[in-house]
């Protein structure tokens, strides 16, 4: 299960990247357009969307790679079954916070399909399609999380990514 939710991950965190190269080609080409006299309308909006898309479709694979910056000042302290704890206790809050989130992401998206909303920019863009990015990459959030939580508590080890010196540690 663990390799089949690895293979998920990656995808979402290379479609996140493809996002990010999209911010890139727009924002260049809004300034080669200035630069020449032409001026595109909505296209700074359409940069925020694509930004937002690449930032939230690769959280799960930038947990599961170890590279989310972690406060370790107070956990590093503790070893064995007291450290086993609190990062039983961390990743508990993270995966209720990251499932309440990506709930209310889904939800968010379903309204603004439901009721037609739409940007506010000369192009009107229904907002469910800009929306349901946040709502994948917040939902495979939460499946990073659970599954990190069920390796913990089925193991009863702290999850690869922790135990191999995993993420950039701020003290």
């Amino acid at each position: 299960m663990r390799s089949l939710l690895d293979r998920l991950f990656r995808m979402l965190g290379a479609l996140g990247a493809l996002f990010i190269l999209a911010t890139l080609i727009i924002e260049v080409a809004n300034i080669v357009g200035r630069q020449l006299g032409y001026s595109m309308a909505g296209v700074d909006a359409y940069a925020g969307y694509t930004l937002a898309a690449g930032s939230f479709l690769a959280l799960a694979a930038t947990l599961r790679h170890g590279d989310h910056i972690r406060v370790t000042l107070i956990i590093q302290r503790f070893t064995g079954r007291t450290r086993w704890w609190i990062e039983v206790f961390c990743l508990t809050t993270a995966t209720l916070l990251s499932g309440y989130f990506a709930w209310f992401a889904a939800r968010l998206v379903w309204g603004s399909y439901v009721y037609h909303d739409v940007s506010q920019n000369v192009d009107a863009t229904p907002l469910w399609i800009p929306q349901l990015s946040m709502a994948i990459g917040l939902g495979g959030l939460f499946l990073a999380f659970l599954d990190e939580l069920m390796y913990a508590l089925r193991t009863g080890q702290v999850p690869p990514t922790e135990a191999a010196g995993g993420p950039t540690q701020v003290e």
